[in-house]
């Protein structure tokens, strides 16, 4: 039981780290790309790993197991750490992330008045 909860819990900090750290990359690259400069600087990069590691890893590693446990097939040793199913989670969580964070840095520039990505600042890499 004690270890397959161990399992569980190391598969879902592992897809909710995979998917932060995809949008935070894909974001800082993006963002330099088009206006020049990262929206997000390595203070602020190392900021978000620390913080979204430390809280993730309490929230995610401190659930205790149940009885349900025992209840599936036990995993084998040849299956892969990170499934299709959890390939798909990451994947998605990020693009929905991703166009909700390009959205607030480059429409809401346009919308509340200045910013890093005003229209006439725009440039291509």
């Amino acid at each position: 039981m004690w270890g397959r909860n161990v399992y569980d819990s190391i598969s879902k900090f592992l897809q909710f780290q995979l998917t932060v750290n995809v949008v935070a990359v894909v974001v800082a690259f993006t963002g330099a790309c088009i206006t020049q400069d990262s929206p997000l600087k390595a203070v602020q990069m190392l900021w978000v790993n620390l913080i979204m590691d430390t809280f993730a890893s309490l929230a995610l590693a401190t659930e205790p197991p149940t009885e349900a446990l025992l209840l599936r097939k036990p995993y084998g040793r040849d299956k892969p750490l990170i499934s299709p199913t959890m390939m798909k989670n990451i994947l998605g969580h990020a693009a929905y992330q991703l166009v909700i964070i390009f959205t607030l840095l480059f429409v809401g520039a346009w919308n509340w008045g200045g910013g890093p990505t005003a229209p006439g600042q725009l440039r291509r890499c």
